[in-house]
């Protein structure tokens, strides 16, 4: 049987129309975006920004030229040696650059009415992270703080399970490694888990008591702090980075549940109790207390989906310029993190 070629056009004439509507779609929500500061974690930016659909990497710019155009010429972006000219050019300014340097090159960002992505800490001051937020404000641009951890999978996995959590223990510890020792411990490891905990605790905080030592750094490598909010909670967080191994977990104890989280090895765990049965199963754990009250302790462990965090963290922000939507980690969230840092550094000197 022989098909008209009348019959034929027309059907692939549609196929192609949808295939350039599709790619018309895909072009138009893919946000142009230039990466400031290309070291160890702007290199993973870069990487992870040309893989992704939803960024347009146009390139970036580092102050050090000589290891920019090394950078440029093996992976093949475009290297400006002009900030002004690559800000320009995008949609969205991804600071990599260190602490100190932030709030300068953000500012820039941020009034030329660039949408922005800023590691963490957000700048090295409150002050300057409230400036920042006043001027996004006005200009009407959102911004994203990269506290990854948020979006660490087995932290996602647990966090709507985390409810009203009244005593908190996080321990964060690293083996030495001169990047980052430019800032102290607090803000370079601790302030992830102090984002973490105001994350999930629904409440402001009422005092802070820490200490820190400083061993091989101008600035302390090792720091505990017990953080108390006004409804009762308390949080107790130790930092170091001159640890013998890694480590990075946090427990949350709240009413009948305890909750794990392996941000390391990306595991958690959840141990919940219930009234016990008149009749519990031979196998069942059953605790008594000494009013006789007796609760049975059962598992409900969430499945944890493998992720990208750094990716996630990336294209959830292009999400929320797309949709006009709020960013998961503010930059007021960022610069709260940053306030509650502060204080336990200060509270070193008490």
């Amino acid at each position: 049987m022989q098909v008209k070629a009348e019959r034929i056009i027309p059907v692939f004439s549609k196929l192609f129309a949808i295939k350039i509507l599709f790619l018309f779609q895909k072009l138009k929500y893919m946000l142009k975006v230039g990466v400031l500061g290309a070291g160890h974690l702007g290199k993973i930016h870069l990487r992870l920004l040309n893989e992704s659909d939803k960024y347009e990497l146009v390139g970036f710019f580092d102050l050090n030229s000589e290891n920019a155009e090394k950078i440029s010429k093996e992976f093949g972006y475009r290297f400006f040696s002009d900030l002004d000219e690559l800000i320009k050019a995008v949609d969205v300014v991804d600071v990599v650059t260190p602490t100190l340097s932030h709030f300068e090159v953000a500012k820039k960002a941020i009034s030329a009415g660039k949408h922005l992505f800023i590691e963490k800490p957000i700048t090295n001051t409150y002050e300057e992270a409230r400036e920042l937020i006043k001027l996004a404000k006005e200009k009407g641009v959102k911004g994203q703080v990269g506290h990854v951890e948020r979006f660490n999978p087995a932290f996602r996995a647990v966090v709507s399970r985390i409810e009203n959590p009244m005593f908190i223990e996080a321990h964060r510890l690293a083996e030495f490694n001169p990047r980052g020792t430019d800032v102290p411990v607090v803000l370079d490891l601790m302030i992830h888990d102090i984002d973490a905990v105001l994350s999930v605790v629904k409440s402001k905080v009422k005092s802070i008591n820490a200490s820190g030592v400083s061993v091989i750094s101008d600035t302390p490598d090792i720091a505990n702090a017990r953080i108390e909010f006004e409804n009762g909670c308390v949080a107790n967080l130790t930092a170091s980075r001159i640890s013998m191994k890694n480590m990075r977990k946090s427990r949350f104890f709240q009413r009948d549940a305890y909750i794990s989280v392996d941000f390391l090895e990306k595991k958690c765990e959840v141990v919940k109790m219930k009234d016990a049965p008149q009749n519990p199963d031979e196998y069942a754990m059953v605790l008594q207390n000494a009013e006789g009250i007796k609760k049975q302790i059962y598992f409900d462990n969430p499945e944890v989906s493998p992720n990208n965090a750094i990716l996630d963290e990336l294209e959830t922000f292009a999400d929320a310029i797309n949709n006009n939507s709020t960013p998961i980690v503010t930059l007021e969230q960022g610069a709260e993190a940053l306030r509650v840092a502060k204080g336990v550094i200060e509270s070193f000197s008490k």
